[in-house]
């Protein structure tokens, strides 16, 4: 004979193994939650070591055919043949980043165009990249000619750069 009472027992879970079950699911996110914040921090470290070797090669190819760091020369000057000069005063930001995005002479003068004379370069093809150690968003650089330990960030989280070592540091 068939009894309401077993059917009524036999319908659901007990609290007790519901409550199993979810302290076994918050022991398994407990565990893997920190796996991905592990992650996500070995990303950004890649990224930054990628980014800087990629910046300080762009450097050192600048130095070794312009015999000076980029920025340590004015990028100021007269391009030929209806080319724009792309200007930036000594040891600016400006002429850092002109001296490394565009084509430049032996003087270090940047033009947006190549001839035999502006045959160096461009040694970075877009704007530097945002420092993922950083704060977001932030891909300027503290450029300075007095050592780096001399520099102040006015936008820390960027990049920071002296024109007389080369030295090239993520600006945390």
């Amino acid at each position: 004979m068939f009894s309401l009472r077993n059917s009524r027992n036999q319908e659901g879970f007990t609290l007790v193994e519901l409550l199993i079950v979810v302290i076994i699911l918050a022991i398994l996110a407990a565990i893997i939650v920190p796996q991905f914040s592990a992650t996500t921090d070995d990303a950004k470290q890649s990224a930054y070591d990628s980014n800087i070797a990629n910046i300080r090669s762009a450097i050192d190819l600048y130095r070794q055919q312009h015999d000076a760091y980029p920025g340590a020369l004015t990028s100021t000057g007269t391009c030929p043949g209806g080319m724009t000069n792309q200007a930036g005063a000594l040891n600016t930001e400006a002429a850092f980043l002109a001296q490394l995005k565009f084509y430049t002479n032996s003087a270090g003068v940047a033009c947006n165009g190549t001839d035999a004379t502006f045959k160096y370069g461009p040694y970075i093809k877009d704007d530097l990249p945002v420092n993922p150690l950083g704060n977001p968003g932030i891909s300027t650089v503290d450029v300075g000619n007095a050592g780096l330990l001399g520099l102040t960030s006015g936008t820390s989280g960027g990049w920071q750069y002296d024109t007389v070592t080369g030295e090239f540091i993520g600006d945390e």
